[in-house]
């Protein structure tokens, strides 16, 4: 570990130890109790290590939830002979409900997209797609750099975005080739895959993590229960990608205008439905899509959806332990972290105490849906898009809930969480901000003031538009 990341890990160790230690009278608090003031102290620990990232992200959601079993659960207060109802203490987490995070239906729903992504890799469906949907939009460079758009955006509405990136890249890299180095068309065509990439995840309840974390709060049978399904989902987020993903073409071509007028593309790909497993790779791969696209016909909810794939392909053997072994469990780690610090909130009462602490009502009803979207952007771009929804979207929950009767015109808590997930995924303007940026960024195609001007300017356009929609329509 560098000096710098030594010196970011003791600022948050710092700042979680007095936030641990000092009075909760020193919050202005009326009524916190002990377990409440844990449950902020590792809410700001976890906060500073996603934006700092001293430690790798997924380590901070493992070392939130541990601290919440050994100090705010009730296999903790066992421990202390402790019953419970002391006011001072405050009440605690049940521990098989923080626990149980890792073990969440959306925690299945990603990792059947992650052995999804995985299988389709393995035989080269992935690359034998791509070729076969970016063939029709032929030679010219214009329509080959709205192909990689579509084709990125398609398969990130169902795999993981980073995959989608990594796949489509590798894809380009040929393509750039042919292109004049001095050329400012290179950098349209790297610049397409981040941004399609992550404008395209939006499509899906699968798309990115963000997406899941508000549909698991809208849809939780204990919570709100609007029932939003898949396909609904799709019904209203494929429109509003695409109309993004058009201005995005648009911009990029004025931006950085190709001087080389056509494109030849030869991508090499293996991938033949003859042999039995590649069948079954594909009959699972378009059922599966199909399930989850139309779920509130067949009844099968998108969270088991995702296991068929896995069972099916390791009941065939198409899925191997060393398969196992690349699905991405530092992305499910990361999530559960985020979930055990909305129980936490949750079951201590500390979301319900800290909403009637601020005037929300007091505030106009559209500062408070835009502005939190606009906030949730920017954090965005300098931390994890899943860590920043899974700060924010508890707090909003409770927030939307203190002042539903002023949502209601605007669509309720749904335009609030949803306007959430939306602007996490929108913020693209560094590095560092999404896994497909830095990918981009690696391969060495993309100058970064390119990016922040793009993604800036890309941002701006996809917040404004995604909150109309919301507001027009009134949530989904």
């Amino acid at each position: 570990m560098n000096k710098s990341k030594k010196i970011k890990l003791a600022i948050s160790v710092i700042v979680f130890l007095i936030a641990w230690i000092i009075p909760t009278e020193a919050y202005g608090l009326a009524g916190l109790t002990l377990i409440q003031q844990r449950v902020i102290a590792m809410f700001l620990l976890a906060a500073l290590l996603w934006i700092f990232e001293p430690i790798p992200i997924w380590t901070t959601s493992v070392t939130v939830i541990v601290l919440m079993l050994l100090t705010t659960s009730t296999s903790m207060v066992a421990c202390l002979d402790y019953s419970g109802t002391d006011e001072l203490f405050g009440k605690a987490i049940p521990y098989k409900d923080i626990m149980a995070t890792f073990a969440d239906p959306v925690i299945m729903l990603f990792m059947g997209g992650f052995v999804l992504a995985i299988i389709a890799s393995k035989y080269k469906l992935d690359a034998g797609i791509a070729k076969l949907i970016i063939t029709p939009f032929g030679k010219k460079s214009e329509m080959v750099l709205l192909g990689f758009i579509v084709v990125t955006a398609v398969c990130s509405m169902f795999m993981s975005n980073t995959a989608t990136a990594a796949m489509m890249l590798t894809i380009l890299s040929p393509v750039l080739a042919t292109l004049p180095a001095s050329g400012k068309g290179r950098i349209a065509m790297a610049l397409s895959i981040p941004i399609a990439a992550n404008v395209g995840g939006i499509g899906t309840p699968i798309g990115t993590p963000p997406n899941a974390l508000a549909i698991k709060y809208l849809n939780d049978p204990e919570g709100l229960n609007l029932g939003i399904s898949f396909g609904e989902w799709m019904l209203y987020m494929v429109p509003l990608a695409l109309v993004i993903l058009f201005i995005t073409w648009i911009l990029l071509q004025r931006m950085f205008p190709f001087t080389q007028k056509t494109i030849e593309i030869n991508i090499e790909h293996s991938f033949s439905p003859k042999d039995r497993d590649s069948k079954i790779v594909l009959i699972t791969f378009v059922g599966t899509i199909l399930l989850w696209v139309t779920d509130r016909f067949t009844g099968i909810n998108a969270n088991v959806v995702a296991l068929i794939p896995f069972a099916v392909f390791s009941i065939t053997g198409i899925f191997t332990k060393d398969d196992l072994k690349k699905i991405d469990w530092d992305v499910l780690w990361l999530v559960a972290g985020g979930f055990a610090l909305g129980v936490g909130l949750d079951k201590t009462g500390l979301a319900e105490l800290l909403v009637k602490a601020i005037p929300f009502e007091s505030w106009p009803t559209m500062l408070i849906i835009v502005g939190s979207g606009v906030l949730c952007c920017v954090m965005s771009t300098f931390m994890s898009n899943s860590a920043t929804a899974a700060l924010l979207i508890p707090i909003l929950l409770a927030v939307g809930k203190s002042i539903l009767p002023q949502l209601e015109s605007y669509g309720g808590i749904s335009t609030l969480l949803i306007g959430l997930a939306l602007s996490a995924s929108f913020a693209m303007a560094l590095p560092i901000s999404t896994p497909p940026n830095a990918l981009a960024y690696a391969k060495g195609f993309i100058k970064q003031k390119d990016m922040a001007t793009v993604g800036i300017i890309v941002g701006v356009i996809a917040v404004a538009l995604a909150y109309v929609e919301l507001i027009i329509f009134k949530g989904l």
